[in-house]
């Protein structure tokens, strides 16, 4: 670690300090998550006032999606180069004036840019924050802190599409303020953040940006989510458009690959010539990394994907309103939140972390395979058994499953190594909506086909076979333009029971994904959490270069006194 440096101007934390510095961090984490959220019931309103198209509604959400996951290893490579400390006021800033211009915007072209803005921003706090409590604390004391972080996901979760549809619903207010009422909680996060965050900047000597791998990296990202975005709605899978798509992502990612292993150094000017990659592949030599990152791709397509389709399960295939919709989901947030801080107290309790990880993985793959047998008739009583069986599961592996990557890596880059992980669960998760959304779409065309012609057979006896074929041509009609509203009794049957039994097929994929992860943990080498933060990790080192008698922290000191390793 003699390449190593530390912020000269900084001094340790208090526990106080650290308390007060992690609730600004929740306040600005809550703030990401609330904005994608809130914004979400408000969008049909949001589109209807800007005269925007159904492209542009799919694009208001994609380009925060886009802009995020590209951006998330980037910040996180800063984070091992720079002020911890700064990157987070910065990316909130980014974020504000985001949410302020997404509030102002007067077209949706330009809602969308801003929504990317936005989105720039949010890559950079789903990063950091993860980033800078890992920064504070030792990865045994971190399992503690996983209560808080999984209930201010899941207020998030539930409670922005319930304050959404009242910001809408409210006349004096309207739908701007979906995106000004994230505002004063960012500057409240901020002021906090400044009085209160003290971290120290561990970084190596004569380091350089990689603007060559980041720019690759952004641009590949960016074109796979374009691709399964839009395959199969703007354009078929199998088409010219298509396959250039997929083809460019395709080289640009390789490039980033050559460029990351500096084997295009000696054909580039010196200023691109990469000294400090963005991703260091040197990191996937560690089975603990390649593990947990294979893990989160797969948590991610399971989690994110499947929790897209589960409001549309509720609305579409049960009839319930958004807000309903929100509220049924309490079973699954509660587990998560329940398990999460049961399980993080438990981790660093004992300072092991594994079987939480595979019980956890385990029960995901169990609660999403007993969701695959509902249909649009399920008793909501079991449903609700079900979702909290897969929060359970979520609670005990979303959050800890950076914890053995961030134990197994040196102080020095954390904060890639932590990003990483999260950005392979960002691209599964993106992924995932995407792909999973595809499949749905077929299957809930081919169950309405049917459902159709069931629908005719029904009405031949009192409508005549003319009639039968009309009124089943004008169902269909509806139906393919989204017109639900206007649909018949008999033709809204047809599209609930289509979305009813056709959203659990969604359900299915998502246990094979857990199952995948499951896996891959299982795989994954258990090393005992570290006692000592990373700050306490170099100096111990530095000390130990020095030929000086490391001084024991407390917690290894506390441990030595009950017989447990420290190591």
């Amino acid at each position: 670690m003699t390449d190593s440096i530390t912020e000269p101007d900084t001094t340790p934390m208090t526990q106080r300090q650290k308390i007060e510095a992690l609730v600004g961090l929740l306040l600005g984490m809550f703030v990401a998550f609330l904005s994608s959220t809130v914004v979400s019931i408000a969008l049909p309103q949001i589109i209807k006032d800007l005269h925007g198209t159904t492209d542009q509604y799919t694009w208001v959400v994609t380009a925060t999606l886009l802009a995020s996951t590209a951006t998330t290893p980037i910040w996180g490579k800063f984070s091992d180069l720079m002020s911890k400390k700064l990157l987070v006021q910065i990316s909130l800033s980014v974020f504000t004036l985001g949410s302020i211009l997404a509030g102002m915007s007067q077209s949706a072209g330009a809602l969308i840019g801003f929504r990317a803005l936005q989105g720039i921003g949010l890559g950079g706090l789903q990063a950091l924050v993860i980033i800078v409590i890992a920064s504070m604390f030792s990865p045994r004391e971190r399992g503690r802190y996983q209560g808080p972080i999984a209930a201010v996901m899941s207020i998030a979760t539930v409670g922005g599409p319930l304050l959404g549809g009242v910001i809408t619903d409210t006349s004096w207010l309207g739908w701007r303020w979906t995106f000004y009422v994230c505002v004063p909680l960012a500057i409240i996060a901020l002021v906090v953040i400044q009085r209160t965050l003290n971290v120290p900047t561990i970084r190596k000597a004569n380091v350089s940006i990689d603007y060559l791998g980041a720019t690759l990296i952004a641009g590949g990202v960016i074109v796979l989510l374009i691709w399964v975005t839009l395959a199969g709605k703007s354009f078929p899978w199998a088409s010219g458009e298509s396959y250039l798509l997929a083809a460019l992502g395709v080289v640009l990612l390789v490039l980033a690959v050559l460029a990351e292993a500096k084997l295009l150094n000696p054909f580039l000017p010196g200023f691109l010539k990469v000294n400090d990659p963005i991703i260091p592949l040197h990191l996937f030599r560690d089975r603990t990394t390649t593990l947990a990152t294979l893990a989160s791709i797969a948590v991610g397509v399971a989690l994110f994907g499947s929790a897209v389709f589960l409001g549309q399960y509720f609305q579409l295939g049960r009839g319930y309103s958004p807000t309903v919709s929100g509220l049924l989901t309490l079973p699954m947030v509660g587990g998560s939140l329940i398990f999460s801080t049961i399980s993080g107290a438990l981790i660093t309790k004992f300072g092991r972390w594994k079987n939480f990880l595979i019980a956890g993985a385990a029960l995901m793959t169990v609660g999403f395979a007993l969701l695959s047998t509902v249909t649009g008739h399920t008793n909501m009583w079991l449903i609700a058994l079900y979702l909290f069986v897969l929060g359970t599961g979520m609670g005990m592996v979303m959050q800890n499953l950076v914890l053995p990557v961030q134990n197994a890596v040196p102080a020095e880059n954390l904060g890639v190594a932590t990003s990483t992980v999260t950005f392979f669960r960002s691209l599964g998760g993106a992924a995932g909506v995407s792909v999973l959304g595809a499949v749905l779409s077929t299957h809930v065309a081919d169950l309405t086909i049917s459902g159709l012609t069931a629908l005719g057979h029904s009405l031949v006896g009192s409508l005549g076979i003319q009639g039968a074929k009309e009124a089943v041509e004008s169902c269909g009609t509806m139906l393919k333009a989204g017109i639900a509203g206007n649909l018949s009794p008999d033709c809204a049957a047809v599209q609930q029971t289509a979305f009813g039994d056709g959203v659990p097929t969604i359900f299915l994929i998502a246990a094979v994904m857990g199952a995948l992860a499951l896996v891959a943990i299982l795989f994954i080498k258990e090393v005992q959490l570290k006692t000592l933060t990373p700050l306490e990790e170099q100096q111990r080192a530095a000390e130990a270069m020095a030929g000086l008698e490391p001084e024991e922290s407390p917690e290894v000191v506390a441990a030595q006194g009950r017989g447990e390793p420290t190591s």
